[in-house]
């Protein structure tokens, strides 16, 4: 048995293990060109919440499966279950770096 490489940074990028986190990739790259209204960290977190809600709704689907006996192989409900996990706890710790981001800011004396 052999066991893969992990990529962490490829994971982010959208080409390894999250690579469902759509919207993160245009926000590495950002230019001066680019407005500073936040619309690109917005779309990245939409991106992001979308792709969470899809990761839970395949979990479910094939936890499901599995429960009724429908299932297959159960190599693919664990993978999807620790996919939709992984990601959750990643969307959850971005908002809560955004919200102690807003605390602080909002704590700042003009």
């Amino acid at each position: 048995m052999t066991i893969g490489s992990i990529n962490p940074i490829q994971s982010v990028t959208g080409t390894g293990y999250l690579s469902g986190v759509q919207g993160m990739q245009g926000v590495q790259g950002t230019t001066g060109s680019q407005g500073t209204d936040g619309s690109a960290f917005g779309s990245a977190l939409v991106g992001a919440v979308d792709n969470l809600q899809q990761l839970q709704a395949t979990s479910t689907t094939l936890t499901v499966q599995a429960v009724t006996g429908n299932l297959t192989d159960i190599h693919s409900a664990t993978l999807a279950s620790t996919r939709a996990q992984v990601t959750l706890e990643l969307v959850a710790a971005v908002r809560n770096k955004g919200v102690d981001a807003f605390n602080e800011i909002m704590r700042m004396q003009a």
